[in-house]
């Protein structure tokens, strides 16, 4: 594996934490080139150059990473949006202003559209590229609770997905997404306390409640990042080169029906 993506230029949004941190991971130990984004380079990064500070919730922000990647790297042959989140208060659809869906639609949905049209053209100028959207399951199954805005978002992520796939096939550029389950990660970490909060409960009890309103889990648990991230390295991978167009659910079983 240590040379599966020798001599490949990959970028991943949001990879320093979670599911995106274990992404780079993933592609870095099979050889890639991978340039990552954060709101701020970490301060015990061994190479910054392999960093870009930029909030790509923004216009502004992906224009940045987009000039940063093309003079870094002169493109990329694997663009991999992780970046995405919901940071929005409990109480359901009354809590959510307009300031809250503006967040989770330009976090979670325009993120890719502008990185997207952005760094896209190069792929098809080559012939060949791979993107990956990262989803999630809430599209099929959403949460009332506090993330319907970022459900609403990702709904929208996985349809542009597959409006996508269908115009860059035949240009040789391949699409997929990858809907996460409930996942361990720092993010969701963040999501129980904000839940406890907001009930006045233990963390524990918040979390066991979120796996609840999800029907349950039938693995008993929530998938680890690095299992997410070697899903992502394999549809990336000459392995998947026949997979297009799709979106895989990785939940631990959580979405009960086919």
């Amino acid at each position: 594996m240590s040379a599966e993506f020798e001599g490949r230029r990959v970028l991943v949004t949001g990879g320093t934490k979670g599911i995106g941190e274990a992404t780079v991971r993933r592609f870095r130990d099979a050889g890639a080139t991978v340039i990552t984004t954060a709101r701020s380079v970490p301060d015990d990064a061994a190479d910054p150059t392999l960093y870009i500070a930029a909030d790509v919730s923004t216009a502004a922000g992906c224009a940045a990473v987009a000039d940063a990647v093309q003079a870094r790297l002169g493109g990329v042959d694997v663009l991999v949006h992780v970046v995405g989140g919901s940071g929005a208060p409990g109480g359901g659809f009354a809590a959510l202003d307009d300031g809250e869906w503006d967040k989770a639609l330009a976090a979670n949905l325009m993120a890719a559209v502008r990185l997207d049209r952005a760094l896209v053209p190069g792929m098809i100028a080559q012939g060949s590229g791979v993107v990956v959207h990262v989803s999630s399951i809430q599209r099929t199954l959403p949460l009332w609770e506090s993330t319907i805005a970022y459900a609403a978002a990702k709904a929208a992520l996985s349809t542009y997905s597959k409006a996508l796939s269908k115009e860059l096939g035949p240009q040789g550029v391949r699409v997929v997404s990858v809907a996460p389950g409930f996942v361990e990660t720092t993010a969701a970490a963040a999501m129980m306390q904000r839940l406890a909060a907001h009930d006045g409960v233990d963390v524990q009890t918040a979390r066991q409640g979120v796996m609840d309103s999800l029907g349950g889990i039938p693995i008993g648990r929530p998938a680890m990042p690095r299992e997410v991230a070697d899903l992502i390295g394999f549809l990336a991978s000459p392995s998947a080169a026949a997979i297009h167009g799709v979106e895989y659910v990785i939940d631990g079983g959580t979405v009960p029906t086919v």
